[in-house]
């Protein structure tokens, strides 16, 4: 059976594709209209075992649900890593064969897609958390308003509808009146979105049985869970804590150089120090989740006295956050892989 190796650079409104054979012999070279229709009847002209691979980007879940349809093995990859395409000439016939190369050779590294159980959580996250950055926006502007104008506005009161005139009295000129007011109208507006936001993000999220064990977990809201669940879809993708941490960007990074020396006939390892940090590639949302949860674990028990003890030892404070967090991290993976209740002194002393 043939096997080819596909590499797709897709745009708006083309797609640049190229095939590579077994041997790593390009046989086809094409450019078709971003359409399901299109790449599907490409797909199907190709006899034998077909794997397919493009970056992940703004087509990329659409795409691969397509391409699902097909008998085609598919790898989203990820853009950060494919450091080849970033050597010599670059167009998109480039890109494509170079894909396709690193498909071929095996060093691509996969970005998981989810199934379709977990989309319309997905967009309703994605909706309410656009729904928070706009809102939030929003109250920046009217409070940098009234400092540029030396008026003290330190709290929430100034957004509050009852204090609205008495607000709005405090500015001398009509034109900046005129602005505020509009502010204040277009938060008033985005906080009744946010609020029907939230409660279809709630509605949904207690829709999956995962819901009911997370809730369990101290620190860990109905918000953030359902964060969680769209990003994750399903905690049996890590082996480990370990792995887990490094997809949350809190595994510790490690690097040395000239780890070993000569002495005599022997090889021996050299005592120098790592340089040492977090990892960079990390999903950003679930990185925000636990070090929120980890926030608020400082104020409440099980973790505050635990938090307490780490900052007797002399820990700096945001790095016994951090520490927080990647217990919270692991407790969530074994209570979701488990399907266990979350007991507070089995799972915090089996998570450390």
């Amino acid at each position: 059976m043939n096997t080819y190796y596909v590499g797709l650079d897709v745009h708006k409104a083309s797609i640049c594709i190229a095939v590579l054979n077994a041997t790593g012999k390009l046989v086809m070279e094409s450019v078709i209209e971003t359409s399901a229709a299109t790449i599907l009847d490409f797909l199907k002209a190709l006899r034998g075992h077909v794997e397919v691979t493009f970056e992940e980007g703004t087509h990329a879940a659409w795409l691969y649900d397509v391409l699902k349809q097909s008998k085609a093995t598919v790898i989203v990859c990820d853009p950060r890593k494919n450091r080849l395409l970033q050597d010599g000439n670059k167009s998109d016939r480039v890109d494509a064969r170079k894909l396709a190369q690193l498909l071929r050779a095996g060093l691509l590294s996969p970005v998981y897609h989810g199934e379709h159980g977990t989309r319309d959580l997905k967009e309703l996250v994605r909706s309410y958390e656009y729904l928070v950055e706009d809102s939030t926006r929003v109250m920046n502007r009217i409070k940098a308003l009234y400092r540029s104008r030396a008026i003290s506005c330190a709290g929430t009161d100034v957004y509050k509808v009852r204090q609205r005139e008495a607000w709005l009295e405090k500015l001398p000129e009509a034109g900046v009146q005129a602005r505020a007011a509009r502010l204040f109208s277009e938060l008033d507006h985005l906080t009744g979105l946010r609020r029907e936001a939230r409660l279809s993000l709630v509605a949904e999220c207690r829709r999956h049985p995962a819901s009911k064990l997370l809730l369990r977990v101290p620190t860990l809201g109905i918000v953030r869970i359902a964060q969680l669940i769209s990003s994750v879809v399903t905690p049996h993708r890590f082996r480990s804590k370990r792995q887990f941490w490094s997809y949350c960007g809190l595994a510790v990074v490690t690097k040395s150089s000239a780890d070993y020396r000569v002495a005599g006939e022997q090889v021996r390892r050299t005592r120098k120090a790592a340089t040492r940090g977090l990892t960079q590639s990390y999903n950003r949302t679930l990185k925000y989740v636990f070090k929120s949860a980890a926030l608020t674990a400082t104020r409440c028990e099980p973790f505050k006295a635990w938090y307490a003890e780490l900052v007797e030892r002399g820990l700096r404070l945001e790095l016994a956050r951090v520490t927080i967090a990647r217990r919270i991290a692991a407790i969530t993976l074994a209570v979701w892989k488990s399907g266990a209740a979350f007991d507070a002194d089995k799972l915090i002393k089996h998570a450390a």
